[in-house]
């Protein structure tokens, strides 16, 4: 009778801890890794992994497969990535609690915020739940590849306490904030991982009003954190209302907040393209945070926030233009006939846009636009940008972008740097990266299905910082900072390292192959809604709680994920 149920052979073990690698065996028995090192036992079944990483699965604690996760077996493109646990309710968006009368206002700002067509989500979502507790039960009872656990979102629980004083953002009464504050410990006790709000003026309904908990007031986040502490758990995520009001200010209520509840927060920040260094007082301020004991951690994303634009996606910079609105739903093969007449090109370069979605804005921001490759180049040369090109051919950039559009048959897609692409490289989001009160988030998966593909991430940590840039970081630190860190920040100290007593949630990487995949449009979500997909090469297995659920990029029909209810404690095993 075999020993364990998976034995990996002969892999270079990186076990998570940023300690240095090491040739040995990681045995698996009831999801559990039972002996690493020499293992003499035999497994059920053996894999050699000799010239292999073996890893901690990842874990991203920033992402919005709300709807997903209700609808789908599988949370890709995370789980293509090497991820095995993620974290959904970010931002303070999400679908509970909700009453059935505010399901229509939810959605609304669902398709807003997070780019996902209403259309999919009244027919892909169940609504067999009201109360948030009730939604955990819907997301515990779906098979799927990896693990969710998930945050009570602000948005929701404002309206589901308050109705349309909530949606209308008018001021919490004491008796909703008791109210709030109650409904946050029971969502807590029921197994969410904390709470999540978002404070940004970009976050908007898809009737382009500000969310509900938009401008919040600070006693109204400070009572909802109290929930919490009401609940012995839990950690605050925060998008804040930067740069409508400074970092001074908006780290001041967070901190104000993690001091009246005691309970940790964790904020969204990056760099922005030009301008001074802002993110050098902000790292002092999470220093100062932490010397004072207050548990704050800012989640940066390791490559330019990016916003993908084409005339299949989302938005592109002629979407705004009046004279493009008589086109806007034709066929893609009509709608690039009509752009290639004479008369309408001309009408659009010299229309100015109208006013819209603040993200529809942002993607003509021309110095920070480029051709998307194949595979995709995530740090391009400014001389290649559509600023650049325009500039040296002495045409505007409307005309290169246009061009560019209507590029393989209209199916060329523009990759447009939002942030964290300072003068254009990557130092100032390395410099981040390499503080210890940051942690890499910010995937977005299962959001902005027609605008960003940034779940992706890990495989360009592998590829990019760990392997080919110069300057970048140490294999173990990579590994580190995708499994073990934003698994503790969150409490999930169950996972994150390879170690007897951790969950067996691991990957075998082909290292010096791993690569990334141009992102593509996939039909498969409900009502036939399109979204973007991004495969890599690289990934010979991964494993959650000891399945294989993905072999050499193929998914296998392994559904070992499940909901993870609260925080997660050191296994006994590795305690003693």
């Amino acid at each position: 009778m075999a020993a364990y149920d998976l034995v990996l052979r002969g892999g270079t073990i990186v076990d998570g801890s940023g300690g240095e690698p090491y040739v040995g065996d990681v045995a698996v028995a009831g999801g559990r890794i039972a002996a690493v090192g020499t293992v003499e036992g035999q497994g059920a079944r053996e894999i050699d992994a000799s010239g292999r990483i073996v890893t901690p699965g990842f874990v991203d604690i920033h992402t919005h497969y709300d709807g997903q996760a209700v609808w789908s077996e599988r949370m890709t493109p995370s789980s293509a990535h090497g991820v095995t646990t993620v974290v959904i309710g970010n931002c303070g968006v999400g679908f509970a609690p909700c009453r059935a009368e505010d399901r229509d206002l939810l959605i609304n700002v669902m398709e807003g915020v997070e780019d996902i067509p209403g259309v999919v989500m009244a027919e892909g979502l169940a609504w067999d739940w009201e109360t948030f507790p009730e939604f955990l039960d819907t997301l515990e009872a779906r098979p799927r590849d990896i693990d969710v656990a998930a945050y009570l979102p602000h948005s929701p629980l404002r309206v589901f306490t308050m109705g349309e004083r909530g949606a209308a953002r008018e001021a919490a009464t004491p008796e909703d904030l008791r109210r709030m504050r109650e409904l946050t410990r029971e969502a807590v006790e029921a197994g969410a991982l904390g709470f999540a709000t978002s404070r940004t003026f970009i976050h908007r309904t898809a009737s382009g009003k500000p969310i509900p908990s938009f401008e919040a007031a600070h006693d109204e986040l400070g009572e909802i954190a109290m929930g919490l502490a009401d609940a012995g758990g839990g950690i605050v995520q925060a998008v804040m209302d930067v740069p409508m009001r400074s970092w001074d200010e908006e780290l001041a209520t967070l901190r104000a907040v993690i001091r009246r509840s005691g309970r940790p927060a964790t904020f969204t920040f990056g760099a922005p393209n030009g301008g001074p260094p802002i993110w050098t007082p902000v790292l002092e301020e999470l220093d100062a945070a932490r010397a004072n004991g207050e548990e704050l951690s800012a989640q940066i994303f390791p490559r330019p926030i990016g916003m993908i634009v084409g005339l299949e996606m989302s938005t592109h910079p002629f979407a705004l233009s009046p004279s493009f609105q008589s086109i806007a739903k034709l066929p893609l093969a009509e709608k690039v006939a009509a752009m290639r007449d004479p008369a309408l090109r001309a009408q659009l370069l010299a229309e100015k846009p109208a006013e819209g979605h603040p993200l529809a804005a942002m993607g003509r921001s021309w110095p920070f636009m480029f051709p998307l490759g194949d595979p995709p180049n995530y740090e391009p040369n400014a001389e290649d940008s559509v600023a650049a090109r325009a500039e040296r051919a002495g045409i505007t950039p409307e005309e290169i972008a246009y061009d560019l559009l209507l590029e393989e048959d209209g199916h060329a897609m523009l990759y447009v740097a939002l942030g964290n692409f300072h003068e254009n490289r990557l130092d100032a989001v390395r410099e981040i990266m390499a503080h210890p009160g940051t942690v890499l988030g910010l995937g977005d998966g299962g959001a902005h299905y027609g605008s960003i593909c940034d779940a992706s991430y890990p495989t360009f940590v592998l590829a990019y910082w760990a392997r080919d840039r110069a300057n970048g970081f140490p294999l173990p630190q990579a590994v580190k900072m995708l499994a073990h860190d934003p698994a503790q920040v969150v409490g999930l100290k169950d996972r994150g390292l390879i170690a007897p007593g951790y969950k067996a949630d691991l990957n075998v990487i082909d290292l010096d192959h791993v690569a990334l995949h141009k992102p593509a449009l996939r039909s498969d979500l409900p009502a036939g809604g399109r979204r973007l997909d991004q495969g890599a090469d690289g990934y010979d297995l991964t494993i959650v709680s000891g399945e294989i659920i993905a072999e050499r990029g193929k998914p296998t029909s392994a559904r070992p994920g499940r909901l993870v209810r609260g925080a997660r404690g050191v296994p006994e095993v590795a305690a003693a």
